[in-house]
């Protein structure tokens, strides 16, 4: 076959869906020397690298949001191949679909939050998904999720048929382990400013996380414990953010809660591995990879027990409902004040990460891509 995979993502963003595209096509790399592979990218390329002879990077001048506004806006009829040439299948990492001459159509849908929890989306997204992502799930051959609570999300909103839709779940990258190294760690810790115990979130700054009520939880939890454990939040500002640093502020707690920001990806093993607990109340995920590289690395886990969470951590974290603070308060206790309790959450923790590999990952794609072409 020859797959075009649109690579835009994995250059542009760090994070999310970004990081997603460059650990599923780099162990798709490793795993299938057989088909022809095409990695497209509009605006600048990927820097440089190694790949395999069956691999090749084509670029546009075009950019990214030129072509998002043309296609997903405008609907202009300007296929894709016009600018990565023709293939068997085309693969969108990203939840939309460009117009397709001969392709068949490969989409990942990461979660249905738009739809679910259309109040803590931004309005301007929100309205680009809830208008594109339908339309992109009925051209679309093949449709990938990452988790089956997103898979029967898109059944049941978006009306799709349960049998073209490929379940693939993320995988959790070999280097997030516990660290021993002391001077990476105190160089982590002076970097970001990290106090010596402390509670951590990871994610983007935006309503979703439901950090409104991980703080009010953290402040019932320092009041009533008097343990001296600070909260840190780490992660860029998404949107819809400015309640969360007034509310931090109005409680006076700018001492206690630390926000370092976007943490580079080559010290967030470290962060996770100096966290005394990792808590993480999301009030909806179509997956949740942070949780599970917090596992990775040895950290005890409390997370919410709604959407894909109770999946993806199974028996290994302490489950809470997302709009209760004083289960969130309690689980923070529970773990900080039973070392015997963070030592099985750890164990447990570690042998459900390593469930998740990117290879699984790569082979079942290769499968989906199969189903798509026939």
């Amino acid at each position: 076959m020859r797959i075009t995979i649109d690579y835009t993502s994995a250059v542009r963003q760090k994070a999310g869906i970004g990081r997603y595209t460059r650990n599923l096509v780099a162990a798709l790399a490793d795993a299938d020397r057989s088909n022809e592979y095409t990695l497209f990218c509009a605006g600048q390329g990927p820097t440089p690298a190694r790949w395999p002879a069956n691999f090749r990077v084509r670029e546009t001048r075009v950019s990214s949001r030129a072509l998002a506004v043309g296609w997903h806006r405008l609907h202009l009829p300007v296929t894709v191949e016009r600018f990565c040439g023709a293939a068997d299948v085309f693969h969108s990492p990203d939840y939309t679909l460009p117009p397709l001459k001969t392709a068949r159509g490969v989409v990942t849908i990461h979660d249905l939050s738009f739809l679910r929890v259309p109040e803590c989306a931004d309005p301007g997204l929100r309205d680009y998904l809830t208008e594109n992502v339908p339309r992109a799930v009925r051209r679309a051959s093949r449709i990938l999720v990452d988790s089956n609570n997103t898979k029967q999300d898109v059944v049941e909103l978006l009306h799709i048929p349960a049998d073209k839709v490929s379940v693939i779940p993320a995988g959790v990258e070999p280097r997030f382990r516990p660290t021993r190294d002391l001077e990476e760690c105190a160089r982590v810790r002076n970097r970001y400013r990290l106090p010596e115990l402390f509670v951590l979130f990871v994610g983007t700054i935006e309503p979703r996380k439901n950090l409104s009520r991980l703080i009010t939880a953290y402040s019932d939890f320092r009041r009533q414990t008097g343990l001296p454990h600070q909260l840190v939040i780490s992660g860029a500002k998404g949107w819809l953010y400015n309640d969360i640093f007034e509310q931090v502020t109005r409680e006076g707690l700018s001492e206690d809660i630390l926000f370092p920001g976007f943490v580079d990806d080559e010290d967030l093993p470290i962060l996770y591995t100096l966290a005394d607990l990792f808590v993480f109340p999301s009030l909806y995920e179509g997956f949740g990879l942070p949780p599970l590289e917090a596992m990775a690395c040895g950290t005890p886990v409390v997370a919410s027990d709604n959407s894909s969470l109770p999946e993806v951590l199974g028996q290994a974290a302490l489950l809470v409902p997302a709009e209760d603070t004083t289960a969130i308060t309690d689980a923070m206790a529970r773990v900080l004040g039973d070392a015997n309790l963070r030592t099985r959450l750890a164990d447990l923790g570690r042998a459900q990460a390593a469930r998740f590999t990117w290879s699984g990952a790569a082979h079942e794609l290769i499968d989906a891509y199969q189903k798509a072409f026939e």
